[in-house]
């Protein structure tokens, strides 16, 4: 039994790690973003939208 106990205590561990990864790279992109006045992202993507030529169709 102390095979399947040590089996399942694992994967939430990496699960944890990836979690806490994605957060600090969130956290630095806000960061970076916010030093740069670029926080709206709708403003940002919206010339790239209307000048692609899938928006012709």
């Amino acid at each position: 039994m102390s095979r399947s106990s040590s089996k399942k205590s694992r994967t939430p561990i990496w699960v944890a790690i990836g979690a806490i990864f994605l957060i600090i790279l969130l956290i630095i992109w806000l960061t970076f973003a916010d030093l740069t006045g670029n926080t709206d992202v709708a403003a940002f993507l919206a010339p790239y939208i209307v000048n692609s030529p899938v928006a012709a169709i």
